[in-house]
Order: structure tokens, then sequence, then C-alpha cells
């Protein structure tokens, strides 16, 4: 940025605001009529501002301010110092929607909220994107500032590496919002019959390495997982139909896939003996062998878009597909729920616990952006009333499974705080 500061026989004083230095002042040089006649000590002047002399063409140099030039500068310096100050209070008004990532579970909850929030409030609707529980908490963490989201959404809960990463970005204030629950359903096309399986029968037809059924149960070798050869569900088990195994899954992003490894592959893994004792001996290992899907098309990744595997379930209808509940509540016309330890996935086996893939629902909020970026204190309040997220409220005709009393009561309360989390 250049400001004139006055003008001589050497040409047009400038100041040039450099950043991190501050002001150097350097000159224009004088028109060729004013050139002409410099010669020894002036010439070496001209030179040692960046003039022509003899035809010669030297690089502009900056120095230090001149006594006389001095006094114009500091006066140039306060009107920069002032234009600046108004550039970044408006910098940091910036973005007047709140700005909202993460999971493709938790996503169409938070579309209805933002879509009312948008209706009934001074506010603009949110702008709401479906990013998957990881790929959410990655930007979320990634700092403080307009152009970092200000809310991200989890279908799990965030874990202590991630709540490290946030606060070596300054990210050092989260809060957390359990909003309620959800099953993850093992589904297929209403055109086939139904499935009915155990977690067990999941692992060994979806992981990429099964403990090896000719060994017993002595102390871990390696060599004890093998390949998975299961090519048909009645490889996995005669009960079973001949059908391929094909499965339409989340990507390792997704906060669903992270829960249905968890409980349902972590679940199938530990039927041995001793792999369940290799959980304790050595976790590193026991996470490779039983959290690794297979990658022989048996496993399909799907992306983020539940509604994208809906519609491929009703094009194939031996495949099988993994989505939140609440996916599934909305297409029961495409779509059903497989048995899973003889229990469907409805919704009141989902609020009872008896449904054994279930997991709750989050979302988090960046304290720092409070304040700054309007409507988000607002938006958490329609969030965590009883109209929203209670039982009768308008969330659980989109599939959520509500909290107890008593938790929505602790939960709605540590939002209104603006608590922060701690683990």
């Amino acid at each position: 940025m250049e400001f004139s500061a006055g003008q001589g026989n050497r040409g047009n004083v400038t100041s040039i605001l450099q950043p991190g230095i501050g002001f150097a002042c350097s000159v224009i040089c004088p028109s060729p009529a004013q050139r002409r006649g410099f010669s020894g000590r002036s010439a070496r002047r001209l030179v040692s501002h960046g003039c022509h002399n003899a035809g010669v063409v030297f690089p502009p140099v900056n120095r230090p301010c001149l006594i006389g030039e001095s006094t114009v500068l500091k006066k140039i310096t306060l009107a920069v110092a002032a234009l600046t100050a108004a550039t970044a209070g408006s910098a940091a008004l910036a973005r007047d929607t709140i700005n909202i990532v993460g999971s493709s579970t938790v996503y169409p909850f938070s579309t209805v909220v933002a879509e009312r929030f948008g209706r009934t409030t001074k506010f603009p609707a949110p702008k709401v994107e479906s990013t998957g529980s990881g790929g959410g908490l990655k930007l979320f963490c990634a700092g403080v500032g307009v152009e970092h989201p200000d809310i991200t959404n989890a279908s799990r809960r965030i874990k202590s590496s991630e709540v490290k990463t946030c606060a070596q970005n300054g990210v050092k204030e989260v809060i957390e919002v359990k909003v309620g629950y959800d099953g993850i359903a093992i589904a297929n096309s209403k055109q086939h019959p139904r499935y009915s399986l155990t977690r067990k029968e999941l692992y060994l037809a979806l992981a990429k390495e099964i403990p090896d059924p000719k060994q017993g149960d002595e102390p871990y070798d390696a060599g004890r997982f093998i390949p998975n050869p299961h090519k048909t569900w009645k490889d996995v088990n005669p009960a079973l139909p001949a059908e391929k195994i094909e499965v339409l899954g989340p990507p390792p992003t997704s906060g669903t896939r992270d829960a249905f490894v968890e409980l349902v592959l972590e679940h199938g893994c530990e039927q041995k003996k001793w792999v369940k004792a290799l959980a304790k001996s050595d976790k590193k290992l026991f996470k490779e062998k039983c959290f690794t899907v297979r990658e022989d098309g048996a496993y399909i990744e799907a992306g983020e878009n539940d509604n994208l595997i809906v519609d491929k379930l009703a094009a194939n209808p031996s495949a099988l597909g993994i989505f939140g509940f609440s996916f599934l509540d909305q297409n029961l016309d495409k779509v059903q729920g497989s048995l899973i330890e003889g229990v469907a996935p409805e919704f009141d086996s989902i609020a009872d616990g008896s449904y054994p893939v279930s997991r709750p629902l989050y979302f988090y909020v960046k304290k720092a952006h409070i304040g700054a970026v309007p409507g988000i204190e607002e938006y958490v309040a329609e969030f965590t009333s009883e109209k929203a997220w209670g039982p009768e409220g308008y969330l659980s005709e989109k599939g959520l499974i509500p909290m107890p009393d008593a938790e929505r009561k602790k939960f709605s309360a540590d939002a209104k705080s603006l608590a922060p989390l701690s683990m």
C-alpha cells in the first residue's frame, strides 16, 4: 500500500506500508526534464533512490524516512490504522449465517430445525452440510474464525484426540449437546424376504480377516486370522440364503461406520475367547484385525448420502444397506430393517435399548463463535426445546428417538449455560 508524502527535486517521496515492518520511504523519480543536469553527488542521490542516471535503470531501494517526511507519514500512519481497525471490525462480522457440518444421520434433524429456525426467528436459516461425523469434526477443529464451521453434528461422541486437535488449533471451548438416540438399520428391499441376522454373522460376512475356524482357543497366534473366504450368506451360516454378500455402507469418515464397527464387528469378533483377550494384551492389533472391513467388493462404500443407498437397494433387492433408523423410518414403503438378534429396528426397541445396534447422537458448538456469528445461541435453544426434541416434538416425527426426561433436562440445562465439554 502506497501513500504520497511530498515532492522535491528528487521526485515524489512515497511511503510503503510493509507487513510486519511499518513504513519505509522510497522515491518516484522526476521527469526526464527534471533529471537533466543531475551528475556527481546528485546522480548518486538518485541512484540511492532507484532512479535513472546516464541511461541506466537502478532498482528502487527503500530507506528510513527523513525528518521532513516523517511528520507527514505519521499522519498517514494514523489514518491507515483507523482504516485497518474499521476493516477488521467489518471482517469479524463478515458472515451472518450459521454454518453447520457433520453427520449424515443428524443431517435430516438439523435441516428441519434450521428451516423452522429461519421461518420463525429474525435470523436466516443456517447452512447445513452433510460431511460425515469425522469429516465434520476435522473441519470444526481446524480453527476459530468465520471461515470455519460454528457447529458440527456427530453420530458418535467426539474423541479425546479430536478434542486435543481442536485445542491445538485454538478451539479451546466446545459445547456438547446430546440430542437423542438412533438405531443403525441393516436393511434391504421389500421386494426380497427380510433378513434375520446376528452380529457374529455380520462380522463373519464383512470383516476383512476372520479367526481361523479350524483353530481352538489356545493363546493368540497371528496366523490364526485368515482372509475372509465367505462369498454368500449361506457360507456364513447354512441356515441363511445362498445370496451373494453385498452390503452398501458408509465410508470411514462416517460416524455411522464408526458405530457399526464398534457395535457389530467388535462384538462379533470377540466371540472367540482368545480374541477377547487380545483386546487387553494388544489393543492396536485387536483393532486392526477386528475393525477392518473387507475390500473385495462384499462391502461397498456408498458415500455420505443415505438416500442414495435407499435408492440402490430398491434397484438391487438382494443387497443390504447400512444407515440410520430415520432413513428407514422415512422409506418404509421401499425398504425393511433386518432383525438383529431377533429384534427389529423400531422406535420402541431403540428407545428401550433392546435393539442391539443403537447409539446416541450429538452436535458440538464452537463457544468462541457465539456472539460473533448471530443466532447460534438461539438455534441451540430451538433444537433443545421440548417442541423439537421432546416425545411429541417435530423431530420425533422424523425418526429421532428422544432421550428420557431426566437426560433431556440435563442436556437442555447444559446448553442454556453454555457449559464447555470436559473429558
